[in-house]
């Protein structure tokens, strides 16, 4: 459904630049390493609070980091569409907030700081503007996301208290597909060991077993699983797999060690049973310990389940309607390669999520950077789709457009 020009360029009318570019310093200028994002939900906070919006504090069960909850509100009935994003970030050394070639760099720049700031605008572009006209907007901010450092419970508490929407907006950094559909994951850490003491090499007792010989059988049997997992393929996110990103073991070349240390990830696809993937796994430790007469221990983080987003949701269409007058092209249906906050909305409350930031880069690194121009454009998708969507919730009148904004200056 298409918008009246004259809403977007009303709309566009209550985008501040300058103002948005301000609100990513502040948050960025916030340290938050995940775990530790106090500061950085306070300055959220204080940010709305001095744009005058209500602020919601709620814990989570993480009260070194209370999240940041607004609920704006038109009085009408109509649908709740919410805003939300994560203030953590990945525990790298801090970069601060700067501008150059009119891109945003600096820690979570594009994990999302820059997003969240976009997702900010977006609700005071609909309060200035008075575009919304039924519905409400539930702006949702929190830590404890980035693994392994956090395994995402704050959210999924306040999830399990009702703080969710109708539908759900995720400004991280994905611009050029609509994700329908992603794997769910988790993170492993395996500990191989045996009874005795390193030794050198020479001196090692001709009873005790190799750990390094029981981490290569494994690295060797997780290989034959990968291979099996992916010979069943997802038309949209491909294979489910095992994957082995570290191993170590020993601390000189000639030591005969004491145990071998191995981490890797377990993605499943859509439809799986995401906990049976822990007890698949565990099985086949043990049976590895039982034959090379090793102890083998392992912690198993529960990241995120899989992920699908019904396209027939009206909320699909809204979106696609709103980009579509935005960027005069239609986004292209895609796979999610990470796992998000939008994966435990779908999991746990049933809701459609729709992951969409601006076009960003440096996830995960000390050079992250995020597109202004596009925070920009976010804010504006965000702001348009809300004006449909919230609306579409409440009864309509045959002579009525759809949706039907309340008068205001063009």
């Amino acid at each position: 459904m298409d918008h009246p020009q004259s809403i977007i360029d009303h709309l566009v009318k209550h985008r501040d630049r300058d103002r948005l570019v301000d609100t990513a310093f502040l948050l960025i200028d916030a340290p938050s390493p995940t775990g530790q994002a106090g500061k950085a939900c306070d300055r959220l906070a204080e940010i709305l609070e001095a744009d005058g919006f209500e602020v919601e504090r709620p814990d989570g069960g993480h009260p070194a980091a209370p999240a940041v909850v607004v609920r704006f509100e038109t009085g009408k009935p109509g649908r709740t569409l919410q805003f939300n994003g994560h203030l953590d970030t990945v525990h790298l050394p801090f970069v601060p907030a700067r501008v150059e070639d009119d891109l945003l760099r600096g820690s979570g720049a594009s994990d999302m700081k820059g997003g969240v700031a976009a997702a900010v605008e977006a609700l005071r572009m609909l309060r200035d503007s008075k575009a919304l006209t039924a519905g409400s907007i539930l702006l949702t901010a929190h830590d404890l996301h980035e693994a392994p450092w956090g395994d995402g419970r704050q959210l999924d508490r306040l999830i399990r208290e009702g703080v969710v929407g109708d539908a759900v907006l995720l400004p991280e950094p994905l611009s050029d597909v609509l994700p329908t559909d992603g794997r769910g994951c988790a993170t492993w850490k395996v500990r191989i060991s045996r009874t005795g003491p390193p030794v050198h090499e020479v001196m090692r007792p001709m009873d005790e077993p190799s750990v390094i010989a029981a981490g290569a059988e494994l690295v060797a049997r997780l290989k034959r699983w990968d291979a099996k997992l992916a010979e069943i393929v997802h038309p949209i996110c491909g294979s489910a797999s095992v994957f082995i990103g570290q191993i170590h073991s020993g601390e000189i070349y000639n030591q005969y060690p004491q145990e071998c240390r191995l981490e890797g990830t377990r993605r499943w696809l859509p439809g799986t049973d995401g906990r049976a993937t822990e007890t698949e796994f565990r099985t086949l430790l043990a049976d590895l310990a039982r034959e090379s007469g090793t102890r083998i221990e392992c912690d198993w983080l529960f990241i995120r389940d899989a992920f699908h987003l019904d396209q027939a949701d009206p909320f699909v269409s809204i979106f696609q309607a709103s980009y579509q007058q935005i960027s005069n092209r239609r986004i292209p249906l895609g796979g999610k390669p990470f796992v998000d906050d939008g994966n435990s909305f779908w999991a746990l409350a049933g809701v459609p999520a729709i992951t969409h930031g601006p076009r960003a880069g440096g996830q995960h690194t000390v050079a992250e950077w995020a597109d202004i121009a596009d925070m920009e454009r976010v804010a504006l998708l965000y702001a348009l789709t809300a004006v449909a969507y919230c609306a579409s919730g409440r009864a309509q009148t045959e002579d009525e457009e759809w949706p039907q904004p309340a008068p205001y200056p063009i």
